[in-house]
């Protein structure tokens, strides 16, 4: 689908910074229209801001939102706003979840991880993925032969430092993803997640040891080089196309072979 009809929007949530703005900027350049859930200070509006301008340049419809995807009645206002933000006849062909709220702590010394932090972690980056589907599946919000694509990471199975509590989230992610992809069939809906390689962004820099991590990617990579944004947006941008729609409840590796 290379030119969406221009009565259909990509949904991205966490849509303005890393993975996500990256996804958000490529397909505007192929002609997608936009809505994006974002979650940022005040101070950084303008420099958000800006950068959205550069999404509007290529001429596509483009609304953002300053909210919190993960708090369960502002997703309840927002998805009771669909008709109006989509049109008479629009709905949402792609949804991708970009949210990269997690907590890094060690599961031991002074502040140890807790219940709360893992359900926390847990509940931003797996179950509002499933929370948004199901519930924008219940406005009748999406067309047919939608997309649902969320992201996971190499620390679903390799364990890093005070990574437990997102390991845990992206484990559970993949698993939503595989019965979402099964159950959401009968609506002509796939469900997928894309592993992205290791991406400097400002979420992989909160990450204790990034330093460490960075120099052994980038030494076990084939191509000696982290992955980029915007070659994780390519592989999203790929999902979108029609010749895709018979992959369903997979783990798609873009990573340049770094797992390997």
């Amino acid at each position: 689908m290379t030119n969406p009809s221009l009565k259909h929007y990509a949904l991205v949530l966490g849509g303005s910074q890393g993975l996500g703005y990256a996804s958000a900027l490529k397909l505007a350049q192929k002609g997608w229209n936009l809505l994006i859930i974002h979650r940022d200070r005040r101070s950084d509006l303008p420099d958000i801001e800006a950068k959205f301008e550069g999404i509007e340049q290529y001429g596509v419809n483009l609304k953002t939102f300053n909210l919190d995807a993960t708090n369960s009645e502002k997703r309840k206002e927002f998805i009771s706003q669909l008709p109006e933000l989509l049109g008479e006849s629009g709905k949402i062909k792609l949804l991708l979840h970009s949210i990269a709220k997690g907590n890094l702590k060690a599961m031991t010394g002074d502040s140890p991880l807790n219940q709360t932090d893992l359900q926390i972690t847990a509940n931003a980056m797996a179950y509002s993925f499933y929370d948004w589907s199901k519930a924008i599946l219940e406005a009748d919000g999406f067309a047919k032969n939608t997309r649902l694509l969320a992201f996971t990471s190499e620390g679903n199975q390799r364990v890093w430092k005070h990574y437990a509590a997102v390991s845990v989230a992206k484990t559970s992610l993949e698993t939503l993803m595989k019965y979402m992809a099964t159950e959401f069939a009968a609506y002509d809906i796939t469900a997928n997640c894309i592993q992205a390689g290791m991406v400097e962004t400002q979420s992989f820099h909160r990450i204790p040891g990034h330093e460490q991590l960075k120099a052994a990617a980038e030494k076990r990579n084939p191509f000696q080089r982290l992955t980029k944004p915007e070659d994780i947006a390519n592989v999203v941008y790929l999902m979108s196309l029609d010749e895709a729609n018979w992959i369903n409840g997979s783990i798609i590796k873009a990573d340049g072979g770094e797992s390997l």
